[in-house]
């Protein structure tokens, strides 16, 4: 029954909230990048050199045009006198009239027009430089002139070494090193969040516990929040009284129970009542599942094991939850794996942990569990898991103090009636009756009400138990066969003694049927006698029975009635001893397998003559069954007539509406519920 705001784990931030990160080595890499492009490119920054073919370099050298060379392997660079224009010709302009230009350009820059004069002669400057810079390659084979050339036309000589900057080889050598690492780190973060690794971080955090940490100030939840379940509650405050007030206890020579298992069917509350015991104990709570134990790699949930145990036993007083404990504390060797499967690693390492308790350690282990019949003895032994408690389904005053709780935030209409609704939803759980208070809510948003009102209740109740209405396209007289099939149910749900009460019918397809009629249990029944079942049957097989009547036929529609009607009766044979052929015995045969929690085929405990009699036995209880149904409709066609055409009217007819539909027909006295 989860209602009410959930508490936040105290090792989580807020929601929205950006954790704090790391981000060194991005700034460092962007600063590294950055140094690159500056030293690499840095030699593009300037005027460009124009390449010169090698012929071509020594005729300027002949002609006195070079100034100096450099000389870098094979590579030669340098400057020339008079330059090449960027197209590939040589300048052809002498000295005298270089000089000449720069005076005009001089002279200009103080009269008229001196702005675009000087701004001319800055671009011919420039283009004069760029073009006195050239770039040449030498032939592979050598050439004893040039040397000669070069001193006899008085060019100066420079030359650089072939060897890579030492800056350069340490950052080759360095680099790829500094990118493998960052990868390394940047995926063992990505494995961390996606396997769970603890707060060391990284693939070496994978040991680490993943069980979340409600502190005593963030786990806000009390016996006060949890409606109902009384029982459970008186349970439990034992465990609340020993963790506030261990010494008290401990003087009379009482010891702290080890292990509590908490045993219900889904959305009965297991979950937040462990968190309203840490909630009163006041203490911290480890919440984790048992699914979270178990990795790909071989020791990681023994390893989680220990490392939850140990931040309890830090935090002592405190309380490990581990929800679904069935998926760790499945029985030992069951053929689903050797002694050295994970999963059974894993159960032998909780099994020592709550073993290794010293007498002073206050530290309670709470589990969950819907299925305890398949927990391993040593599990669930003294000492460990000794102490259960049964959270059942709420009864009609539990589910309307469970509404009260839901509805806080919800605007209702003055019709709503909670006392109506909890009679209307037998066997729902806290869970569904949260999610019937929100459907119900977003029914009325989605009609743009502003109060939520008796009818949304009303339809997101048959929204959840009958599925959303379809929009198939039938047939009349599909129409009329699926009427008078509901028909023959209603009927015999009204006409059968101490069945349960008719709630509504209709004929308006939903989910995966194309009508339904919805009987409502006073209250929740824990047994069910062999009369009960019988008439369940016959209300079952009583639209197949009406088909017979009215249309002479049968149709697939009885499809599902016939399956449930046959498990019922199987069982009843098998499982229950109703049989007076077979007696007070059970047989093995469709029993729940304890491992894998279904019915799978097993060898069978009897001969083949007792298999010919439970099959002998469950075809006449189904013909009887039938039988019934067919006398009992037999006697009232009229009036099943007449609901039938009620509903292809209507479509959907309470059960107040029959009763009035059926008293205005003769005969009414004898199809009535019988007392």
């Amino acid at each position: 029954m989860n209602f009410g705001k959930q508490p936040q784990s105290g090792q989580q931030p807020p929601p929205g909230a950006k954790e704090p990160s790391n981000n060194w080595w991005r700034v460092a890499l962007f600063i590294l990048a950055w140094f690159l492009i500056i030293y690499f490119f840095r030699p593009y920054g300037g005027p460009q050199p124009v390449e010169l073919t090698y012929t071509e370099f020594k005729s300027r050298v002949r002609q006195g045009d070079v100034v100096q060379v450099t000389f870098r392997g094979q590579e030669i660079s340098g400057q020339l006198k008079q330059g090449v224009q960027v197209d590939g010709q040589a300048d052809q302009r002498k000295p005298e009239d270089e000089n000449q230009s720069a005076s005009d350009s001089k002279n200009g820059s103080s009269g008229e027009g001196g702005d675009g004069n000087q701004s001319q002669a800055q671009a011919q400057a420039q283009n004069q430089d760029q073009g006195r810079l050239f770039h040449t390659v030498m032939p592979t084979l050598e050439d004893p002139e040039l040397m000669t050339l070069l001193e006899k036309n008085d060019v100066t000589i420079r030359a650089e070494t072939q060897e890579t900057p030492w800056l350069v080889r340490i950052l080759v050598s360095v680099l790829p090193w500094v990118l493998i690492i960052g990868f390394f780190i940047w995926s063992s973060k990505k494995l961390q969040e996606r396997m769970g690794g603890g707060p060391g971080g990284g693939i070496f955090g994978f040991g680490k516990s993943k069980a979340k940490l409600y502190d005593k100030s963030s786990s806000e939840v009390t016996f006060e929040d949890v409606a109902g379940l009384s029982n459970a509650k008186k349970e439990l405050e034992e465990i609340v009284g020993f963790l506030k007030e261990p010494d008290r206890y401990r003087s009379l020579g009482a010891e702290l129970p080890r292990g509590i298992l908490l045993v219900g069917p889904p959305g009965a509350g297991k979950t937040l009542m462990s968190k309203a015991v840490a909630g009163e104990a006041d203490v911290p709570f480890f919440s984790i599942s048992g699914s979270e134990f178990i990795e790909m790699f071989v020791g990681v949930g023994a390893s989680r094991v220990r490392d939850m145990f140990k931040d309890a036993k830090k935090n002592a007083p405190s309380i490990i939850f581990i929800d679904e404990i069935d998926s760790i504390g499945r029985e030992r060797g069951s053929g689903l794996g050797g002694g050295h499967d994970e999963r059974e690693q894993t159960l032998n390492q909780i099994l020592n942990e709550m073993d290794g308790f010293s007498p002073h350690e206050s530290v309670v282990v709470m589990a969950a569990t819907n299925r305890p019949d398949v927990l391993d003895a040593a599990l669930v032994r003294p000492g460990r898991f000794d102490r259960r408690v049964t959270l059942n389904l709420p009864r009609k005053k539990a589910r309307k103090d469970i509404l009260e709780v839901h509805v806080r935030d919800v605007t209702l209409a003055e019709d709503v009636d909670l006392s109506v609704v909890a009679d209307r939803t037998t066997g729902f759980s806290g869970a569904d009756l949260e999610n019937l208070v929100n459907e119900a809510a977003l029914l009325a948003a989605r009609e743009s009400k502003e109060q939520v009102e008796q009818d949304d209740f009303s339809a997101a109740r048959d929204k959840i138990l009958m599925g959303i209405e379809r929009e198939d396209v039938i047939s009349d007289e599909e129409k009329e066969l699926i009427a008078c099939h509901e028909a023959g149910h209603a009927m015999m749900a009204r006409m059968l003694p101490g069945a349960d009460p008719l709630g509504k019918v209709t004929i308006v397809p939903r989910g995966q049927s194309l009508g339904a009629t919805e009987q409502i249990p006073e209250e929740n029944r824990y047994t069910r006698t062999r009369d009960y079942l019988l008439k369940r049957i016959a209300i079952l097989l009583g639209g197949r029975a009406a088909e017979r009547l009215t249309f002479e036929d049968v149709s697939t529609g009885a499809a599902d009635d016939l399956k449930k009607a046959t498990q019922m009766a199987r069982r009843m044979v098998c499982q229950w001893g109703m049989s007076e052929k077979l007696g007070s015995t059970t047989f093995s045969q469709g029993e729940d397998h304890p491992f894998l929690g279904r019915e799978i085929s097993e060898p069978k405990d009897f001969s083949e003559h007792t298999g010919r009699i439970i099959d002998e036995e469950i075809q006449r209880i189904i013909a009887e069954c039938e039988a019934t149904a067919m006398e009992n409709l037999s006697t009232c066609r009229n009036q099943l007539k007449v609901l039938a055409e009620a509903l292809l009217e209507h479509e959907t007819l309470t059960d107040e509406e029959i009763d009035e539909i059926l008293a205005k027909n003769d005969g009414e006295e004898a199809c009535s519920r019988q007392a």
